[in-house]
């Protein structure tokens, strides 16, 4: 259960924090600027996860400022929460005080999420996450009022899973493992039950995020006779568990969520990284036909190509700055959350729209495999479960 503990926000006046004014001038000295946050982690062990999303929301910015059709200047602003929800609270409360924050991006991870969002809630705040999955985040009994989700949630990740290793894999046992996050506890439950609803049997083990060696795990893996496991937690695990999975000759295939789907896995996992499954509801911006110009210029900008959620935060940005524009300088922060949580965009990516309780409205999840010390993608795994 959530603790509904709320710390009682210094809510500003309206009139004099919350409106958003024109940049005075052509001076670029920041006076009357309207600040879009992101919150993630931008230290910490999954910070390249974080930076992904970080560099798109930067180049949303920086494109929509050079364009020169704005009445006031965009600024970015950095909320660092490691990724962790005991941080969460702490980067949370500096975004609000910020009185020229007018939405942000994020939070990034579902812990963080489920702990920071009733100060949004309590501030008006919008917050429209790109990769926050956890299915509970958008229950109505939470009260999470500022949040939207724009990703499909870890219901449609975890069925994807569960269907391509029965119909694609044939797979008849299923070791499942989960890191005992929000974002892992989560994403087992729905894989559990679609692997269980399909006549897969499953064994289920919670290991917590920075066991200090994975060989005994890897050792059940084995001697279970599982042919295939399902890894629900972050890239910085996950990659230390596949090593001790194939120097315990582990042969089956391996899954793991958008936590993992990262090169940073495949650099700390070497090896025992080929041939792994990745899945996340985002498609690979430097393959799909829309989203090579912004890989592009996401390669020209920042020297690399994008991430894991680097086009659905470009995307989300773009969104909350239509959004901005038409409401004209005067937007206040609840005016900008009711504005986003009916409107419709259409991005590079994908559509953006909300349904109830700021629940994504779309469902389709992708599939990646590790081959040759690159992720490459495969397409939509339900596709391509047959």
């Amino acid at each position: 259960m959530l603790n509904k503990t709320i710390v009682k926000l210094a809510i500003p006046l309206a009139a004099s924090a919350l409106a958003l004014t024109a940049c005075g001038g052509d001076s670029g000295s920041g006076d009357g600027a309207v600040k879009i946050a992101f919150q993630g982690p931008l230290s910490g062990d999954n910070v390249a996860l974080g930076e992904n999303m970080q560099n798109g929301v930067k180049l949303a910015i920086e494109q929509a400022n050079a364009k020169g059709d704005l009445d006031f200047k965009l600024e970015y602003v950095a909320g660092d929460d490691q990724g962790l929800p005991d941080k969460a609270t702490a980067a949370a409360q500096k975004i609000i005080d910020d009185e020229s924050v007018a939405a942000v991006v994020g939070p990034a991870f579902s812990g963080p999420t489920n702990t920071s969002s009733p100060l949004y809630a309590e501030s008006g705040l919008v917050t429209v996450s790109p990769s926050a999955t956890n299915p509970l985040l958008t229950d109505k009994e939470n009260g999470f009022t500022s949040f939207l989700r724009g990703v499909p949630n870890d219901n449609m990740q975890g069925a994807g899973m569960a269907t391509y290793y029965a119909k694609k894999l044939k797979a008849k046992k299923v070791y499942l493992i989960d890191d005992k996050t929000d974002y892992g506890v989560g994403l087992a439950t729905v894989a559990e039950k679609g692997l269980k609803d399909a006549g897969i049997t499953v064994v289920k083990k919670s290991v917590p995020q920075k066991t200090p060696d994975y060989s005994a795990t890897a050792k059940d893996v084995v001697n279970s006779k599982a042919d295939a496991l399902v890894y629900a937690g972050y890239y910085q695990d996950l990659a230390p568990f596949a090593k001790k999975l194939k120097d315990a000759g582990y042969k089956g295939a391996g899954i793991s969520g958008d936590g993992s789907n990262d090169m940073k896995f495949v650099e700390l996992a070497g090896d025992a990284a080929e041939n792994w499954f990745l899945t996340c509801p985002c498609t690979d911006a430097t393959v799909e036909a829309g989203t090579k110009k912004f890989a592009d210029e996401y390669q020209k900008e920042f020297g690399r190509a994008p991430g894991t959620y680097s086009a659905e935060a470009y995307d989300i940005t773009n969104m909350i700055i239509s959004e901005i524009k038409k409401a004209g300088a005067d937007v206040e922060r609840e005016a900008l959350r009711d504005a986003l949580a009916k409107a419709s965009y259409k991005g590079l990516t994908k559509t953006f729209s909300f349904g109830e309780n700021g629940e994504f409205k779309g469902t389709d999840v992708y599939l990646y495999q590790v081959k040759g010390g690159k992720i490459g993608y495969q397409g939509n795994i339900n596709e391509l479960a047959g």
